[in-house]
């Protein structure tokens, strides 16, 4: 990959911009600095691209730095393959990346690794194969019975084979790359209450839906803090038969099969018990990332205004930070910047606390 090139393309800058800016930023340079006193270096950008950019260069490196060790990895088991090489080149981002090096990876122990061990991987090939002409599942099963194995019965082996294919299905990179699509492009943020408390500031969340790719940052982070505290149950809803249709236009064989309908089964698991939960963790641990970037810039945009504005000559100043449920923070300066005094106001709830809040204010001179 051209990092310089992909990083011009992506922020909109000259490549002469984006590789005088990599250089400072290796030399050490902080932001700030490289945004007050090179100027002449990077063309006058201001310090939120060269923040822009100094992120998607530690990315795009560290997506080459994850492509090197999963090539390595790969080769290393023999089984490197040109459209396994070519695939991994390709990828634009660590999730595709990892997608792909999923198959490779050394796994804990799983229902599929537990049949492996059994000898049921055969079996499991030859169902997932679908011919037109094969035995049943179950009568192919028949022949995998082995009491020393732990293969108690034919059902025993027809699972442990099903289980394979399952985790197998669940591998599968353009599978996994075609549901995250659907996930993000059609997925559906749910929250519900998981104890009513009508007095929560999580109300408005006890009933709320929202598609995954318009959610605000804001609701997002709100309805973590929901969860964490227990008030909110919050899960992403994705339309089932479109995710069953991806997965079967992968899996299932053109001819039906004595064994169409087993593997159809095995895809059922695989989304239900193994890709819908990651997937779900995925988009939900990306909208929270997504979430908390979009709020730091919004609290350093709100901080370089305040910080900006003229002083205030010759007066008293009450400070406020907006509060609800526990109350606004306040604190007082006088004429010379002194803090004359810290505390909390609440201006939201009863009369008794407004007019507490007045005295308080009146009594520092801020009437």
């Amino acid at each position: 990959m051209d990092i310089i090139k992909s990083l011009g393309t992506k922020l909109h800058l000259q490549d002469w911009q984006v590789e005088n800016t990599v250089k400072l930023i290796d030399e050490g340079n902080t932001i700030p600095f490289i945004a007050r006193y090179r100027k002449e270096a990077h063309g006058a950008l201001d310090d939120q691209v060269i923040r822009e950019l100094s992120e998607s260069l530690e990315y795009l490196r560290n997506l080459e730095k994850r492509k090197e060790e999963v090539f390595s990895s790969i080769e290393s088991q023999d089984k490197m393959t040109p459209e396994i090489a070519k695939a991994i080149n390709d990828a634009q981002t660590l999730a595709e990346v990892e997608d792909i090096y999923r198959p490779f990876k050394p796994k804990r122990k799983t229902r599929a690794s537990v049949a492996r061990e059994k000898g049921l991987e055969s079996l499991a090939a030859a169902i997932f194969a679908q011919e037109p002409n094969s035995l049943t599942p179950i009568e192919m099963a028949a022949d995998y019975v082995d009491a020393e194995k732990g293969v108690e019965s034919p059902q025993d082996a027809l699972q442990g084979a099903l289980d394979i294919i399952a985790e197998d299905i669940s591998d599968s990179a353009d599978i996994r790359r075609r549901l995250r699509t659907l996930f993000t492009a059609e997925g559906i943020v749910e929250s519900k209450a998981s104890k009513e408390d009508e007095q929560s500031v999580y109300t408005m969340y006890y009933d709320f839906t929202e598609p995954v790719n318009k959610i605000a940052g804001h609701r997002i982070l709100a309805i973590n803090r929901g969860e964490r505290e227990e008030f909110l149950k919050v899960k992403i809803l994705v339309d089932a038969v479109k995710a069953s249709g991806i997965i079967n236009g992968q899996i299932l064989a053109p001819n039906h099969s004595p064994c169409t309908e087993t593997v159809r089964e095995a895809g059922r698991d695989s989304y239900d018990r193994l890709i819908f939960p990651s997937l779900e963790r995925e988009v939900r641990s990306t909208l929270t990332e997504n979430a908390a970037t979009s709020a730091i810039k919004v609290f350093a945009d709100n901080l370089r205004e305040l910080l900006l504005q003229p002083p205030i000559k010759g007066l008293t100043v009450l400070g406020l930070d907006p509060g609800y449920r526990t109350g606004c923070k306040a604190a007082v300066v006088d004429q010379t910047g002194m803090v004359l005094d810290t505390g909390v106001l609440y201006l939201t709830h009863s009369d008794k606390q407004k007019e507490d809040a007045k005295q308080k204010a009146e009594s520092k001179g801020l009437d």
